[in-house]
């Protein structure tokens, strides 16, 4: 098994090139924009990690790689326009360059041609890639609009929550594990243990995601910190504080959900201090990475085979970008 640097930089060199074509300018130069800024290609070399633990990577894992990265990005393009965000891996945003009219067209192609690399695999396998593609593409929307709808609702659960960012996040690194397995050739007992690692690494993942959001240190994590705080996004954080808190910090807090305030998020950041919000998170996340590894365990792979994997994901739940 290839370490996941080693994938990523193999993945880096054959995805940096130009994947639209060069009229009109004004469209395709804002989709490139995106892919060019980079980011940590997680979810195109999850792809390549999950066929070779079945087989060797071979130029259907690479296509379907791609599509993934083409698809991450398109939903990154149109939550940014959702979510009015001025950064993205510290550059502006598509539609603060270019518009938001231009962001959301350059999405929607972005979108296009990933189905475009998913029509250049093996005939006898892109039934079911193009099903579990489908089927994550659309849980990925579900996931967006249900974390734009809780906006809008006073109290959200816990269980909601969880429900939300396992659409909105967590499928499409379970389904990158999962796709990448069906190219090399793994059964389905197999494919559904690697899913539910996805899964479960995707949840501690953005745990360690509405953390950074806090807490993080803007010039590494590369966005605009407190910008959950500010959009009044429920977060694990804000829905635990909520939960803990007295009547006192409920009430502010309450308060401060219904202003846009100078010291908003510094306010809020105080009483998930004395909420003990990031020790509460930490616990929550170590929870669902344990819960991933029991289903790595489960592979009928080789444990040296499924090491790279391990080694994965503890490097995104330490992560300060």
């Amino acid at each position: 098994m290839h370490s996941f640097l080693e994938l990523s930089a193999d993945f880096e060199k054959r995805f940096d090139k130009r994947h639209f074509p060069v009229h009109p300018a004004t469209l395709y130069d804002a989709a490139q924009y995106i892919l060019r800024i980079g980011g940590k290609r997680v979810r195109p070399v999850s792809v390549l990690m999950g066929c070779e633990l079945f087989s060797e990577i071979n130029d259907d894992a690479y296509a379907v790689a791609n599509a993934i990265e083409l698809f991450h990005n398109f939903s990154l393009v149109h939550d940014d326009i959702m979510d009015k965000a001025p950064l993205r891996r510290g550059f502006e945003t598509v539609h603060t360059k270019y518009g938001e009219s231009t962001a959301l067209l350059a999405g929607d192609v972005m979108l296009v041609v990933a189905y475009e690399q998913l029509n250049q695999i093996d005939t006898t396998k892109i039934q079911s890639v193009l099903r579990l593609f489908s089927k994550t593409a659309k849980e990925v929307c579900e996931g967006q609009q249900l974390d734009m709808d809780f906006e809008k609702i006073a109290m959200v659960s816990l269980e909601d929550y969880l429900n939300m960012i396992t659409l909105k996040t967590s499928v499409l690194l379970a389904a990158s594990l999962q796709l990448g397995a069906i190219i090399g050739g793994a059964g389905e007992a197999n494919q559904k243990h690697l899913y539910e690692f996805g899964k479960n690494i995707g949840i501690a993942f953005q745990i360690q995601d509405d953390y950074l959001d806090a807490f993080g240190d803007p010039e590494k994590f590369g966005k605009q910190v407190g910008g959950d705080i500010l959009a009044n996004k429920k977060t694990f954080l804000l829905i635990h504080a909520l939960s803990v808190a007295n009547d006192k910090q409920k009430e502010e807090l309450n308060q401060l959900l219904q202003t846009n305030s100078e010291d908003k998020v510094s306010r809020v950041l105080k009483i998930y201090a004395d909420c003990k919000v990031a020790e509460w998170a930490s616990t929550l996340k170590e929870n669902y990475f344990n819960i991933a590894i029991k289903h790595l365990e489960e592979l009928a792979v080789s444990n040296s085979r499924k090491a790279e994997l391990e080694k994965l994901a503890r490097y995104l739940l330490q992560r300060e970008s």
